[in-house]
C-alpha cells in the first residue's frame, strides 16, 4: 500500500508516529514561513505542515501545489495548536518530512467543496470531480449501507437473491421499452426490462417462494426529479401469501431501515387509506399526510346563490390553511397565479378569511352573507385566523389543482419538514383506468394484477368498478414502492388480456411463456418493488434522486459526461442490418 493510514483515521493518541498518507490537495495556505495544506481522501481531511526554517526546499515545493494534485507524504503526527472541532482529525497535524507528487491536476472547472460554484450541467459533465465532494460521497455511502442492510433483513426473512436477465423480450404495455438490436438474429430486438415482473412470477412457479433482487430497471419515459431512464428497485415476490402477508413483511423492512438509518422507531402500524379516500381528501394517490388540510367538498353547500362559477361547476372543493388569515392581498394574488399556471390548470381562486373578531372577509362576499360564510367555515372546522381556499371546475382537474395548492400551502407554512416522516399504505386501487384518447381501458398497474376476489363478478359488466388487490407505500408524498397479489389462474389471466384488448394471438405472442407456466401448477403469489433510488433520496433528504446515483442522466436522458446517447458507425449499423430514418421534430 502507498499509505499507512487514511486522512480520516489519525487522532491525538497517534502523536509521535511516523505515517505515510495519500490524497488530493483540498486547500493550500501560506502563512509567513509556514505552508498548510488540507489533504483529502474518501475518509476525511488531514492538515499537513511545511516549515520554511526546517526544510525550505520542501516548503517551496509545497507552495506550488495546486488544488486536486495527488500527493504521497510522510511525516510525524503532532498535536495541533489551533484545533479544528469541525473535522474528526482536527486535534492533529502532520509535520511533513517527505513529499511526492503522484499526479498533477488541471484547475478544476468548479470548486470541490460543499458550497460549490458549479451548476448542475457542469457538475454532471465532470461528475468524477463532483463525486469528490463530501455530501455526494456521503449519499453513495448511505446507498451502500442501505443495500447491505436490505439484503441482511431479507436474508434473515428467508428470501433468496436471484439475478434475472437484462436482455429480454419486449412487453410494450406500460412505459416505452429500451430496445437492443441482435446481430445474430437480424431484424429482431431484445428489450431492457422495465422490471423483472414476469421473471419473478416464473420463479414462484419454480418453487422459489421468497425471491428478491436489487435490480436494474429501464423505462423510456419523460424524466423528472424522481425518475431516471435507468433506476434500481428492491424487487420482491412471495408465494402462498395474501395481501396482508405482503404488507406486514415489507412494512417490517421499511421500519427496519428507518431504525437503521434514521434511528426512528415506528412502533405503531403504518396508516392505511383506500385509493378512493386518497383521491377524495387529497386529490392524489400518494398523499403527503405530514399535515392535515384535507379537501372539503362544497358543491351542495354553495349552490343556489347566483354565483355562476360555483353553480356551473361539477365540483367545488377547498382546503383550510390554519393561521393563514393574515395573508395579504398580494400573497393571495400570488396563490391565484399559482393555481392558474398551465401545469396546475385552475381558472381562479376563491378565499375566505376567518377574522379574529369572528367576521369573514371573502372574494365572494357580495354573493354570500356572513351567515353563509359562517356555514362554509363550519364544514372545514375553521377557527379564527384560518384561511379557506376554494377551487371549482371539472372534478378530476380541480382536485389535481387543489392537491398542488395544498402542497404549496404546506411548503409556505413550514408543514413539510424533511426530518418528519409519515408512512402510509394506499390500498384498493382500481384495476383499470379509462383512457379518453384511445377510448379503452388500461391496467392501472399491469396485466398480472389480481382483482379483489369479491369484485371478480364485475368483470363481466362493470369493469370500471373493479378494485385491484394492489397497494402502494407512500412516505411524505413520495411513492416509494408498489405491488399486488398476482393472477395465478390461467382462465382469469386470459379474461384480463381480453378486457385489455389483447387478441388471443397477441397475448400468446407476448406472454405465452407465462401462461404456459401457469398450466404447470402456479401457486398463489404476490410481491412488491421499492424504488431504491427514491428510498435513499428520502433518507438523505434530497430533492432529486440524481444526487444518490453515481453517474445519473440529465432531464433530457443524456449522460453529458459520456456524451450518450450518441451516433454509432455505419459499419455497426450494417452489421446489425439497420437503416436509420431521421424523423423531423
Amino acid at each position: 500500500m502507498l499509505r499507512t493510514h487514511t486522512n480520516g483515521e489519525l487522532r491525538l493518541e497517534d502523536k509521535g508516529k511516523i505515517v505515510t498518507l495519500t490524497g488530493w490537495v483540498q486547500k493550500n495556505r501560506k502563512m509567513g514561513g509556514m505552508t498548510f495544506i488540507d489533504m483529502r481522501d474518501r475518509y476525511g481531511v488531514t492538515q499537513l505542515v511545511f516549515n520554511q526554517e526546517i526544510n525550505p526546499k520542501l516548503c517551496e515545493q509545497a507552495n506550488h501545489l495546486g488544488r486536486e494534485f495527488v500527493l504521497q507524504i510522510t511525516g510525524e503526527v503532532a498535536e495541533r495548536s489551533n484545533k479544528n472541532k469541525n473535522i474528526a482529525t482536527g486535534d492533529i497535524e502532520i509535520i511533513v518530512s517527505e513529499l511526492k507528487i503522484l499526479n498533477e491536476s488541471l484547475i478544476p472547472p468548479f470548486t470541490i467543496e460543499e458550497e460549490t460554484d458549479g451548476g448542475d450541467d457542469l457538475r454532471m459533465k465532470y461528475r468524477y470531480l463532483d463525486l469528490r465532494r463530501n455530501s455526494v460521497r456521503a449519499n453513495l455511502e448511505l446507498r451502500h449501507k442501505m443495500a447491505f442492510e436490505t439484503r441482511r433483513y431479507l436474508d434473515k426473512s428467508g428470501f433468496l437473491e436471484v439475478e434475472t436477465p437484462i436482455l429480454i423480450g419486449s412487453t410494450p404495455e406500460g412505459a416505452r421499452d429500451f430496445v437492443v438490436p441482435s446481430r445474430m438474429n437480424q431484424g429482431q430486438f431484445y428489450a431492457l426490462p422495465q422490471s423483472p415482473q414476469t421473471l419473478k412470477q416464473l420463479l414462484m412457479v419454480s418453487g422459489f417462494d421468497r425471491y428478491f433482487q436489487i435490480a436494474k430497471c429501464f423505462r423510456d419515459e419523460d424524466l423528472r426529479a424522481d425518475r431516471q431512464p435507468e433506476f434500481t428497485q428492491i424487487d420482491c415476490e412471495m408465494a402462498f401469501v395474501e395481501q396482508e402477508d405482503i404488507l406486514q413483511t415489507f412494512e417490517g423492512l421499511i421500519k427496519h431501515l428507518f431504525q437503521f438509518v434514521k434511528n426512528i422507531d415506528f412502533t405503531e402500524p403504518f396508516e392505511r387509506m383506500t385509493w378512493a379516500d386518497a383521491m377524495k381528501f387529497y386529490g392524489s394517490d400518494k398523499p403527503d399526510i405530514r399535515f392535515n388540510m384535507r379537501f372539503v367538498e362544497l358543491k351542495e353547500a354553495v349552490s343556489g346563490r347566483d354565483f355562476v362559477v360555483f353553480d356551473s361547476a361539477p365540483y367545488v372543493g377547498g382546503i383550510c390553511a390554519k393561521g393563514a388569515a393574515t395573508y395579504t392581498r398580494k400573497q393571495i394574488d400570488e396563490l391565484t397565479e399559482f393555481v392558474k399556471r398551465p401545469q396546475t390548470g385552475a381558472k381562479g381562486l376563491v378565499y375566505i378569511c376567518c377574522e379574529n373578531d369572528g367576521s369573514f372577509k371573502s372574494s365572494i362576499g357580495k354573493f354570500y352573507s356572513q351567515e353563509d360564510l359562517q356555514h362554509i367555515s363550519t364544514l372545514f372546522n375553521a377557527e379564527k385566523g384560518d384561511l379557506i381556499l376554494i377551487l371549482a371546475g371539472e372534478k378530476t382537474q380541480t382536485q389535481k389543482a387543489l392537491c398542488e395548492l395544498r402542497l404549496e400551502m404546506g411548503n409556505r407554512l413550514g408543514l413539510r419538514n424533511k426530518n418528519i416522516f409519515a408512512p402510509l399504505w394506499v390500498v384498493d386501487f382500481p384495476l383499470f383506468e379509462w383512457d379518453e384518447e384511445t377510448q379503452r381501458y388500461y391496467a392501472m398497474h399491469h396485466p398480472f394484477t389480481s382483482p379483489k376476489p369479491e369484485d371478480i363478478h364485475l368483470l363481466d359488466n362493470n369493469v370500471g368498478q373493479v378494485r385491484a388487490n394492489a397497494y402502494d407505500m407512500v412516505v411524505n408524498g413520495v411513492e416509494l414502492g408498489g405491488g399486488s397479489i398476482r393472477i395465478h389462474d390461467s382462465k382469469l389471466q386470459n379474461k384480463m388480456f381480453e378486457l385489455l384488448g389483447f387478441t388471443p394471438e397477441k397475448a400468446e405472442a407476448q406472454f405465452g411463456f407465462l401462461m404456459n407456466a401457469f398450466r404447470y401448477g402456479a401457486p398463489p403469489h404476490g410481491g412488491i418493488a421499492f424504488g431504491f433510488d427514491r428510498l435513499v433520496s428520502l433518507f438523505a433528504g434530497l430533492d432529486s434522486i440524481r444526487d444518490c446515483i453515481a453517474f445519473p442522466k440529465n432531464n433530457s436522458g443524456r449522460d453529458v459526461m459520456l456524451d450518450a446517447p450518441s451516433a454509432i458507425d455505419k459499419e455497426q449499423l450494417d452489421e446489425l442490418a439497420i437503416q436509420l430514418k431521421i424523423m423531423n421534430k
